[in-house]
């Protein structure tokens, strides 16, 4: 009833052919998962040393770690016996799949990528994009950033365009630029005038003397004297120097009784508009 010759074939298969496969295979699940905890440890040690972005970090060390798993798999798996071939097709296949799903997603991911391995701006740092995002930076995830704006709400701006737009990072900048533009009657005495504000610059400690201040003319226009004050700060008080001199010029105005040029708006009735018509 029994085929006692496939029987010992069986046995002998299953202790000296599958047996030795399989406790290989877990040998090589042991000794791979210790090679690999033994390498993302080295990997860890060069990112520390490399000062590497904490998000990017733990994302590349993520990436390294599933691709040595896998072709751990892979290896335990050729050597069982189990053809790989499929394996690898379905999961290309499932890839591209996924990889055309999330298209939009993944323009972020490279995005963020990007952004922390070329750091144009940091945790802390105002900036402003063209892709009118703008706030100081909170949080740089993969997906996206996050900014707080100067009225204190949050905006979560994508990064596959905020990466792809120009941005300008205020924070970077040790020192920084402000300027007024004021308008004088066109008798103003303007050599007079400029004395002054460049007195009332040179007199504040926030004005930094070199580069130095500049009170010039720029220009003619709607029959008055267009005046530009050019004047460099330290960030650290750029803000309070802004505002708290162009208080300090419009004082100045008013004690030196300078006039500036007044408009009149003037408003006409259907009635005068058509009247004004029939003159013509």
């Amino acid at each position: 009833m029994f085929d006692t010759k496939n029987i010992q074939e069986n046995i002998h298969e299953l202790f000296f052919i599958v047996a030795p496969r399989i406790l290989l295979a877990i040998f090589m699940l042991i000794l791979g998962s210790w090679l690999i905890k033994l390498f993302m440890r080295y990997v860890h040690s060069r990112f520390e040393r490399r000062n590497v972005e904490l998000s990017l970090r733990l994302f590349l060390s993520r990436i390294i770690k599933i691709v040595l798993y896998i072709m751990l798999i892979l290896s335990i798996a050729g050597n069982l016996g189990i053809q790989t071939t499929s394996f690898l097709t379905v999961l290309g296949g499932a890839g591209l799949a996924i990889g055309l799903a999330l298209q939009g997603s993944l323009s972020n991911f490279a995005g963020g990528v990007l952004i922390l391995l070329f750091k144009p701006f940091r945790v802390g740092d105002y900036i402003s994009s063209t892709s009118d995002a703008s706030g100081t930076v909170e949080n740089i995830d993969l997906l996206y950033t996050t900014l707080r704006t100067a009225e204190g709400t949050l905006v979560f701006a994508p990064n596959g365009p905020l990466a792809n737009s120009v941005i300008t990072n205020y924070s970077n900048l040790v020192e920084r630029r402000a300027e007024y533009s004021i308008n004088l009657a066109l008798d103003s005495d303007t050599t007079k005038i400029r004395e002054l504000i460049l007195d009332l610059l040179h007199q504040d400690k926030r004005v930094l003397k070199k580069p130095a201040p500049e009170v010039l003319v720029n220009g003619l226009s709607n029959g008055a004297i267009n005046l530009v004050v050019r004047y460099w700060s330290p960030k650290s008080s750029y803000w309070d120097a802004y505002h708290d001199l162009y208080e300090k010029v419009k004082m100045l105005f008013k004690d030196q009784q300078l006039v500036i040029p007044q408009y009149t708006i003037q408003a006409l009735s259907p009635d005068d508009a058509g009247s004004n018509q029939s003159v013509r």
